[in-house]
């Protein structure tokens, strides 16, 4: 969610690794881009907030600064404060087409790690203007679909995302949800043991593979501890 917003803001701020010690909207900004870059969620979001705090609301990229702390407090389950920072973000000028798109995403994620499943679903319904094309907003409406306990819905979402990726291992591992969702137990077993065909070594088809065996059947993918040299 975040590629859009981090482009925009990183054209403006130093290169990353040589961040300035100086207290400036574009040195935390590099701050912030260096400490996602490490892996460090939380840290950017801070950062992000902060260069964001000390830039005039007038501009542009004070809004995509604030979006990008948004998605950052996400990725580091700070639900909370994601929804803060984006309800800023899309209150001042600056984010536009796609980027609007992304935030209002993000703030439908917030929603729903925090229970709030009706401004999820409003939040997601204002994003499908812009990024409508995207994948993970079909995934991510399904995911949600199924929360609201919608099963025609979880359906038609995780259509739309397999035929925009249908190789796509989360996309497909969500799918298996879906079919179980719906009681589909063969589908279901299809889908996963397809994203642990595609991901074997990865999170996603280690989960994928997982899943197989809990209705009753082992995988044929190998999954091997480590990936082959």
């Amino acid at each position: 969610m975040i590629l859009l917003l981090a482009a925009a803001i990183a054209a403006a701020a130093p290169q990353a690794g040589t961040c300035p010690d100086v207290v400036t909207p574009d040195a935390l900004v590099c701050r912030a881009l260096d400490a996602k870059q490490s892996g460090k969620p939380e840290a950017a979001a801070q950062a992000f907030e902060e260069a964001a705090k000390a830039s005039s609301e007038k501009e542009p990229a004070t809004a995509r600064m604030w979006a990008a702390a948004g998605n950052m407090w996400l990725a580091a389950d700070q639900a909370g404060k994601a929804a803060f920072a984006l309800d800023r973000a899309l209150a001042l000028p600056g984010l536009e087409a796609e980027q609007r798109g992304e935030a209002l995403l993000d703030r439908a994620r917030a929603a729903e790690a925090q229970g709030d499943l009706k401004t999820a679903r409003a939040r997601l319904t204002e994003a499908a203007a812009s990024i409508s094309d995207d994948p993970f907003y079909w995934y991510f409406s399904a995911a949600l679909a199924i929360r609201e306990g919608d099963k025609a819905a979880a359906q038609a979402a995780i259509g739309k995302a397999l035929t925009l990726a249908p190789s796509d291992a989360t996309i497909l591992f969500e799918a298996g949800h879906v079919a179980d969702f719906a009681g589909n137990d063969d589908q279901a077993r299809s889908y996963w043991m397809r994203a642990a065909g595609s991901h074997p070594h990865g999170p996603i088809g280690k989960a994928a593979a997982k899943a197989v065996e809990m209705l009753g059947v082992v995988p044929t993918v190998k999954m091997d501890a480590q990936p082959p040299k």
